[in-house]
């Protein structure tokens, strides 16, 4: 029979062990913080001594070799740490070269610590707040303002299918296309956010203007050139992109190979041939295939990704070169230029491109003969930064102008005599379209700024690649349904609709966001982030098996370190939602960095645990890691929101907002860590860590409809917190465009307002304050019941609201004319 002395013993001993563990958790210096937890575990064996002298011996007999094996390296490495490697070797799953190559790429930045389990919150608001340059505003207030007013979208998109010759020399001689340039090649050497900024404001009037500058300063031969390059290289082909006198495309996926760029059947082969008039150059014969390449068809300069050959050794003993990377001009023979793609109505040039027995020299591999093999690194540490900057700014672009637009459309709209903004419903979508317009610019700003400090943020790039192109999806679409008829008919004085026809495309470049969800977001970030896994994955493969041996040794024990702090830290904050977290700010965000905290251990412990139980299997469970990276990206945009929330100084305005978003976000992550436990294999450990993760259940509930009642005030009437939301979007100034008089109206409506409660307010003229305000205009001036400014004021407010809900209209035969595919 079971003593009460035994139980006490037992309980005193988990007592300790959690509290030793508990310690652990929580301390930074994970050395003697390791001892510490070992030397408290410990302590709780004499507990045994209460089942007598024998008890205890017994429990430190146990206890003294398990602790001398721990803490002795050699006896630890021998019996421990070496049986594990060789089962670490056979489990764990393969790497080929191309994903070693996409898993170095890039450099680790605030990510790491949320996927470490506890986040330095004072490290993250010490970054510095980006900012723009006195030039790069000059820019923006100047040429980009001047682009935008001689763009016409439609025109551009149903007449031309091409910005106007006007717009492509303004383009080259103000040096938009070379904006990533720097200074001594003749170009603007913009930073990444005024890039972003750019980007931003044309991508807010017109989408074909916007991906033309976009596309020479994100992954191409400047990027390329810029980090890769020979000096011969950049000396002669910087300054004549920077001057525009070179058009550059980038081709890379052809009908064979879009995601899976690395099964590209591209093929270059070394031999010698001739070339400009001289025999025997060595070289490469290329044939290729290509297809979806932006600017191809207008392109000077084609950057080509392709595999290299050495069949005859001319370069050496491998036959098998690589990825290689070069420079063509498109004149070259045995260059094929392809007829257009027309990607959803898109004007932006993009079409296919082959070539058939190309000779080039060696020299225009990018990089020369040392960059022969290495183009699928350069791809990925460009892409880590370039995809941070292009279809974020245009995502961002799009939402602004939905918020702006739709708030303003909302207020100006009446149905049964109220405006459509303070129907329920219809305030619903406003509140997601803010708070989902002040979390995606919040992560656009923070990741570009990250690319000025000097990081090449792989996974944050990939995070914002995707949600900030979903994000503009479910924006758009919002801003459709509340637009109603309006949004559907397409003509000049639609606003939404070429956005809304153009999402697929940034939904599909630069990555499917199927393919980034599932694989790149938590597939690099397990590796990448995590503070041990990658060490244990080159320890493993080390071919010298001493140092192998050590590496694995250390990555090991400090991933046991890692594991038990986690198991802690998530129990305690589960269970005290947060509570022991220091905040590093006022009382209105105080709950915020707790909750994230606890998210961020639940977070280290479900990765940990995935990897553990699934191993290689892990990259084919797509449902779970796409969860697992669903929460990493929340925690990430989160981040963003609250650092922007603290950089622009804590304006309490804003706090609907920020409260909206940070909601939102939680919530998602409460349901994809749920999702990860119900899908979890086995049935002991799913519920063993649904205990830790959420030990007082589901608690987090989606934001109240008294927040998005806040946000949707924010979005229908003019003020500073609906600039700030807004504000980098192209405004034209008067009233000749559709956008511009939407903005008078809604003043004008305002205005119109007033008076119309002051007569419903008054017995003797409420009778005359219904109907439309042209109808309160008429019955006003009947009666006398107004002056005549006030006249003005009501009947400006009904001509203003009849022209911007109109819709266009067009002859019976319109696009007869129009071209087809041969």
């Amino acid at each position: 029979m079971i003593d009460r002395e035994f139980i006490m013993a037992w309980i005193l001993a988990i007592v300790i062990l959690v509290l030793g563990a508990t310690a652990l958790a929580y301390a930074r210096a994970p050395g003697w913080a390791w001892v510490a937890g070992g030397v408290i575990a410990g302590l709780a064996l004499p507990a045994f001594g209460l089942l007598g002298p024998v008890g205890a011996i017994i429990g430190w007999f146990l206890f003294v070799p398990v602790a001398l094996v721990l803490n002795v390296t050699s006896l630890r490495r021998t019996l421990v740490s070496d049986r594990v490697l060789a089962i670490y070797r056979k489990i764990a799953p393969s790497i080929s070269q191309t994903e070693r190559e996409a898993l170095e790429a890039g450099t680790v930045w605030w990510e790491g610590d949320l996927f470490a389990g506890n986040p330095d919150w004072n490290r993250l608001l010490a970054y510095p707040a980006p900012t723009l340059s006195a030039e790069e505003r000059t820019f923006l207030d100047g040429p980009v303002e001047e682009l935008c007013a001689m763009l016409d979208d439609w025109n551009i998109s149903h007449v031309l299918h091409d910005l106007p010759p006007q717009a492509w020399q303004f383009i080259r001689e103000n040096g938009f296309l070379g904006m990533i340039i720097p200074k001594r090649y003749g170009g603007l050497g913009f930073s990444a956010l005024g890039h972003s900024e750019v980007v931003l404001k044309l991508s807010s009037r017109c989408n074909a203007a916007a991906v033309t500058v976009m596309v020479p300063n994100s992954l191409g031969p400047a990027e390329l050139l810029l980090h890769y390059g020979t000096d011969t290289q950049k000396d002669h082909y910087l300054p004549r992109l920077a001057r525009g006198e070179e058009i550059p495309c980038f081709a890379l996926t052809g009908p064979e190979a879009g995601s899976d760029a690395g099964s590209m059947p591209d093929l270059g082969v070394v031999c010698l041939g001739s070339f400009e008039g001289r025999d025997d150059v060595l070289g490469m014969r290329v044939n290729w295939e290509k297809r979806y390449i932006t600017l191809g068809p207008v392109a000077t300069l084609l950057g080509l990704a392709f595999k290299l050959r050495d069949p005859d050794h001319l370069l050496g003993d491998e036959e098998e070169l690589g990825i290689t990377l070069a420079l063509i001009p498109t004149d070259t023979p045995g260059v094929s230029i392809g007829r257009r793609h027309f990607p959803l109505n898109a004007a932006f040039q993009n079409g296919p491109n082959w070539g058939k027995d190309v000779f080039i020299p060696l020299e225009q591999v990018i990089g020369g003969r040392e960059g022969i093999g290495q183009g699928w690194r350069m791809l990925m540490e460009s892409l880590a930064a370039g995809r941070s900057i292009s279809l974020p700014a245009q995502s961002v672009a799009a939402a602004k102008l939905c918020a702006r637009t739709t708030g303003a459309y909302s207020r100006v709209r009446t149905q049964f005599g109220v405006s459509i903004g303070r129907f329920e419903g219809v305030e619903e979508a406003l509140a997601r379209i803010g708070g989902a317009t002040y979390l995606m610019d919040a992560a656009r700003v923070m990741t570009a700024g990250a690319v000025d400090l000097g990081e090449k943020p792989s996974v944050p790039s990939a995070i914002v690649k995707y949600h900030l192109t979903e994000g503009m999806r479910s924006v758009v679409d919002d801003a459709m349904d509340v637009h109603g008829g309006k949004g559907i008919c397409l003509g000049p004085n639609n606003y939404l609709g070429r956005a809304y026809q153009l999402v697929p495309v940034a939904i599909t470049v630069e990555g499917a966001n199927i393919l980034t969800r599932c694989l790149i977001i938590f597939g690099q970030g397990a590796i990448r982030c995590h503070p041990y896994v990658l060490a244990e994955i080159e320890a493993a493969n080390d071919a010298d098996a001493a140092r192998g041996s050590s590496a694995f040794d250390a990555a090991l024990w400090g991933h046991a370190r890692f594991m038990i702090a986690n198991v802690a830290r998530t129990l305690v904050l589960g269970i005290t939602g947060g509570l022991p977290v220091k905040a590093p700010r006022g009382p209105e965000t105080k709950r915020y960095y707790e909750q994230m905290t606890r998210f961020s251990a639940a977070l280290a412990l479900l990765a940990d645990a995935s990897m553990l139980v699934l191993g290689g299997e892990l990259k084919r469970r797509e449902k779970l890691s796409g969860r697992l990276g669903d929460v990493l990206s929340q925690l990430y945009l989160s981040s963003a929101a609250l650092k922007r929330f603290e950089d622009q100084g804590c304006n309490p305005d804003d706090l609907p907002l920020l409260d909206l978003a940070l909601y939102g976000a939680f919530f998602k992550i409460q349901v994809a860590l749920n999702g990860v436990l119900a899908n979890f294999p086995g049935r002991v450990l799913p519920r063993l860590l649904r205990l830790l993760v959420f030990p007082k259940g589901l608690t987090l509930t989606a934001a109240s409809d008294v927040m998005g009642h806040e946000v949707a005030r924010l979005l229908l009437e003019p003020s500073p917190a609906r600039d700030r939301l807004t504000i980098g979007i192209y405004l034209p100034a008067g009233e000749d465009e559709v956008v511009g008089k939407l903005e008078a109206a809604l003043t004008a409506v305002i205005n119109a307002e007033k008076i119309r409660d002051r007569l419903r307010a008054q017995n003797e003229t409420r009778a005359l304050a219904a109907g439309g305000w042209a109808d309160i205009a008429a019955q006003a001036r009947a009666h006398g019941a107004l002056a005549e400014v006030e006249l003005a004021t009501l009947e400006r407010a009904a001509q203003l609201t009849s022209e911007v809900i109109a819709v266009d209209d067009f002859p019976q035969d319109f696009g007869l004319q129009a071209s087809s595919p041969a």
